[in-house]
């Protein structure tokens, strides 16, 4: 089975990118190594981070990718590659990926899905900063570290307390 992928050169995508070990803390453990990871990568292949979140397993972004430019299979790769080269090894790895050469960090394959209009950027950026409140790491998006969504504040774009979760009865007390 051949897994098709959508490719449109200068197009917006989100993305959702897994850790092999669902458990594992590594990529907010290691998250100076991934930025490095992705600085050198932007610097050699250029493209927008409109948003970002890292958990501890897996990581959500929209990317914009310049005209003509459809490669983020490529960016991905050198990524994944980039981080897992900076971290200690010690991961469980099944003989498969050891035949292959490979480390056990990351699952193979990633979600992508190609934004269609300004509705659908404005859905996939918001599930993206609400990430960590919908996990359960936070009550509020801003006191996840790890997001775009601070820079959304500085810029006026998002307020403070936007992603805010309640209590059951809707009375947000001083948790938001």
């Amino acid at each position: 089975m051949q897994y098709r992928r959508a490719l449109l050169g200068g197009a917006t995508y989100f993305f959702t990118v897994n850790l092999a070990d669902r458990g594992s803390r590594v990529l907010t453990e290691h998250i100076n190594d991934l930025r490095d990871a992705v600085r050198a990568v932007r610097l050699a292949h250029p493209f927008e981070i409109v948003a970002w979140v890292v958990l501890s397993e897996h990581m959500h972004a929209v990317w914009s990718l310049p005209p003509g430019d459809s490669d983020y299979s490529m960016r991905w790769n050198q990524i994944k590659g980039g981080f897992s080269r900076h971290i200690p090894t010690g991961e469980r790895v099944s003989k498969s990926r050891i035949d292959k050469g490979e480390r056990g960090i990351w699952q193979r394959r990633f979600w992508e899905h190609l934004i269609r209009d300004d509705e659908d950027l404005s859905r996939h950026v918001d599930y993206v900063h609400y990430n960590p409140v919908k996990h359960g790491h936070v009550a509020r998006a801003g006191d996840w570290p790890f997001s775009s969504f601070h820079r959304f504040v500085e810029r006026g774009w998002l307020q403070a307390d936007w992603g805010c979760v309640g209590t059951p009865d809707g009375d947000f007390g001083e948790r938001c």
